[in-house]
């Protein structure tokens, strides 16, 4: 399995988790998801992720001189972008759930796993007709 596939739907949640307790700068970010266990995300994709979550209001930024180099823009998690992120989070826990019983084979809805597959296509079943008696009511 491809995990820079994976990484795509689930980005923005990610650096959204790394930047709700701590505010970070971008590279801070990458350094962060890496050392979190994502060592394939791109340091170009988390810029994108941030650019675009700060345009969406989900993050505020401000900005840090350095003495030692250009100065810093840092990014920091608004109300909007905590709402955001306990929306995600629920949604990848009802995912994460779903796929884990899918992958693992493990039966949903009590049906067992080696049940056969209900067919897409609606079965006939015969309309009972009224009951004629040739006299008329």
């Amino acid at each position: 399995m491809d995990p820079t596939q994976l990484l795509k739907g689930v980005l923005d949640a990610a650096v959204l988790a790394v930047v709700q307790h701590e505010d970070g700068y971008g590279y801070d970010v990458v350094r962060r998801l890496r050392d979190a266990g994502l060592e394939e995300v791109g340091d170009a994709s988390v810029y994108g992720t941030l650019r675009r979550l700060y345009a969406a209001g989900a993050l505020s930024t401000y900005v840090v001189p350095s003495e030692g180099g250009p100065h810093r823009k840092y990014y920091s998690m608004t109300p909007a972008g905590r709402a955001l992120l306990d929306e995600q989070r629920a949604g990848w826990l009802r995912f994460s759930a779903v796929l884990t019983e899918l992958v693992a084979g493990e039966p949903r809805s009590g049906r067992p796993a080696d049940a056969p597959q209900q067919t897409a296509e609606p079965q006939h079943v015969p309309v009972p007709q009224p009951l004629t008696t040739g006299v008329d009511a």
